[in-house]
């Protein structure tokens, strides 16, 4: 669960992480296939969105925002200018997909946003906390390329959560 997309204007899809500058799907490349280009069309520089959605759905990832409704108080994607007007319905949402059992945050704000909702400790990043009903909820690296990682160290976090989640040997 991100925080919200940028503006259309930098979008190459239709879908979450939408931005060919954020590191997302070069990551989720390289954790499963072990090459940060597998979500991508051959020789070009759009994401592959028919690979991503049977991975996603192969695996049993879903994606959300974590608000549903927000004022961007600068015109960029930084989170630091992104107000959540109204969060995701977060009980809802999880009501439709009553085999989910791990949440994973992109990012501080978003996991800020959800510690609010499920009434636990934001976790530090790379880390998990439960919620009183049991749900894993993790804090997760940003994939923004403003973020300061690595590829392959963002790839490492995120491979340890699927581990752990289930999703990945």
């Amino acid at each position: 669960m991100g925080t919200f997309p940028p503006g259309a204007h930098r979008w190459s899809m239709d879908f979450y992480y939408p931005n060919r500058t954020n590191d997302f799907w070069y990551m989720m490349g390289l954790i499963f296939y072990g090459d940060p280009r597998a979500l991508c069309m051959p020789d070009s520089k759009e994401f592959d969105l028919p690979r991503i959605k049977q991975l996603l759905t192969e695996r049993g990832i879903a994606l959300n925002d974590t608000g549903y409704r927000i004022r961007r108080l600068k015109g960029n994607a930084s989170d630091k200018f992104l107000e959540i007007v109204e969060p995701v319905h977060l009980r809802e949402l999880l009501a439709k997909l009553p085999d989910c059992h791990t949440l994973a945050t992109t990012g501080e704000k978003a996991a800020g946003v959800i510690a609010e909702l499920t009434s636990t400790p934001a976790p530090k990043m790379g880390e998990c906390v439960e919620s009183a009903d049991g749900l894993t909820i993790w804090r997760m690296p940003s994939t923004s390329r403003a973020y300061p990682l690595a590829l392959a160290k963002k790839a490492e976090y995120y491979g340890k959560m699927f581990r752990q989640a289930g999703i990945l040997k």
